[in-house]
């Protein structure tokens, strides 16, 4: 296999492997990207593709739930709360991320910040787990509008490569009154209409770079991150019933610090330091 093609493979994996959990999925293919020497303009609409696969890992785990929505629209109030719930979660990431995403993806997408907000998201982790958690919400459908909006809110922190889109949902949720389950099944429900509006609005600016040539080579990262995805949801969902996201933190902590010392010692030649 060509050389580009298991590039391709391990960025599905690393995709797929950090897609959901709060570790920042950006941040790890930044970082690896970097590492693999694949980081130019069409591998950067190549990462784009591959959270597609993730992204499909969660409508076909969730696709009865999603099914009954799409159906129950107009007719059944669980329904419309359920879709109004999402759009309202999802607009202001949308509208932050277009009038600022050009001048964070210049300034912040580089390893060196990304590893900063690895250690500093955390340590927010740690201190959100050593809060009391008081709960009013025990499932997504005894979501209020007022809820969705908070974690829309939340959800902007992931601007910054690093934060985590699924940590800044989940750990905001935790702190808004969510149960851990239904914190961590509504991140996964908001990734959808969050993550596909970024592939495509990315892959429309970029569209100059699509090639038929490069459709295996796309295809291979993507069914590689569907795969890892589904797997690691299906594991993310039985790990929640009995912990906490404290080993998260850590991970990202000390994963923070081994890029930072890296790249200072020139252990590692990162492309920005």
């Amino acid at each position: 296999m060509d050389i580009l093609y298991w590039k391709a493979v391990i960025l599905g994996i690393v995709e797929g492997l950090t897609e959901f959990l709060p570790i920042s999925s950006t941040g790890h293919l930044i970082l690896a990207a970097d590492l693999l020497h694949f980081n130019d303009d069409k591998a950067k609409v190549f990462q784009m593709v591959i959270q597609t696969g993730a992204i499909l890992a969660v409508i076909w785990e969730y696709r009865a739930r999603f099914i009954d929505a799409l159906t129950g629209l107009g007719r059944e109030p669980a329904a419309n709360r359920f879709a109004a719930n999402i759009l309202v979660a999802f607009f202001p990431a949308v509208i932050l991320g277009l009038l600022f995403g050009d001048y964070i993806k210049a300034m912040l997408f580089k390893p060196v910040p990304v590893a900063v907000a690895f250690i500093v998201g955390g340590f927010v982790i740690l201190w959100a787990e050593r809060r009391e958690h008081r709960t009013h919400c025990e499932v997504v459908d005894d979501m209020s509008f007022m809820d969705a909006l908070k974690i829309g809110l939340a959800q902007c922190c992931a601007l910054i490569p690093g934060t985590s889109r699924s940590g800044a949902t989940i750990i905001g949720g935790l702190l808004f009154g969510l149960s851990r389950r239904a914190a961590t099944e509504f991140s996964f429900f908001l990734a959808v209409p969050t993550l596909v509006g970024v592939a495509v609005y990315d892959l429309y600016k970029h569209r100059e770079l699509l090639a038929w040539s490069d459709l295996g080579l796309f295809a291979v990262g993507l069914v590689t991150s569907f795969v890892v995805a589904f797997l690691c949801i299906r594991w993310l969902l039985r790990y929640i019933m009995r912990h906490d996201f404290t080993v998260f933190a850590w991970y990202r902590i000390v994963f923070g610090v081994v890029v930072l010392a890296t790249a200072h010692s020139g252990l590692v030649d990162w492309t920005v330091q």
